[in-house]
């Protein structure tokens, strides 16, 4: 457009503006389309043996979907499926997050624990949960001498992973590369951003019809 426009053909030869009486006078844009449109990138961790799942700087996707719609979440839904994720809005939730996104994790976990998912975490994570009144299974990890968390994820019912690690620390840092690594093995969602963890919400809570009560007249 802007290479047109400096070689002489105006906004409105190339169909970009308009006469608006609305508006009083020229709209230099159309309309925006009624449609948001989502890339999401898809991974290959079940197949590139050796690599950590844990998203950082360097590119570790292998592709990527598009899904659009007119409705964001619906969106985002469709791009998450074509991706290769197995959205459900029922199972277990399995929490393992870093000691500075606890807090933060909490009201995500309620929003899950209220859809009706059942909710495991390791040690630390766990009792920041039952603090805040969200019945947890505990599981130990691999550092504490347990398989526990591994084995969980083996059994096939854990729906999604939430697993997000120390920035500066290195403390239980084998026990994530564990349990990303079984995670991929196994088919799992996994997510590593509380950011990502809000927008699933958001898309679950979406497309799940609600159940109430039928009140007595």
């Amino acid at each position: 457009m802007a290479t047109l426009v400096s070689l002489g053909v105006s906004l409105r030869e190339q169909g970009l503006a308009k006469t608006s009486l609305l508006h009083g006078g020229t709209v230099l844009y159309p309309a925006e389309k009624a449609r948001y449109y989502v890339k999401v990138p898809a991974f290959s961790f079940s197949k590139l043996h050796g690599m950590d799942a844990y998203l950082s700087p360097e590119m570790k996707s292998t592709g990527e979907a598009i899904g659009y719609d007119r409705k964001l979440h619906r969106a985002v839904y469709k791009a998450m499926i074509a991706s290769g994720m197995t959205l459900r809005n029922y199972g277990t939730i399995l929490v393992s997050v870093a000691d500075e996104d606890k807090i933060e994790t909490i009201p995500l976990v309620r929003r899950f624990y209220e859809m009706g998912f059942n909710i495991e975490a390791t040690t630390l994570t766990a009792e920041y949960l039952k603090e805040a009144g969200i019945r947890t299974r505990v599981l130990h990890k691999p550092s504490e001498h347990s398989e526990e968390m591994l084995d969980s994820i083996r059994a096939g019912y854990v729906s999604y992973v939430i697993n997000t690690r120390a920035v500066l620390s290195g403390v239980h840092y084998g026990d994530g590369v564990a349990l990303r690594s079984i995670a991929a093995q196994n088919n799992v969602v996994m997510l590593t951003s509380l950011d990502t963890v809000r927008m699933l919400l958001d898309v679950l809570e979406e497309v799940t019809m609600g159940i109430s009560t039928i009140d007595a007249e």
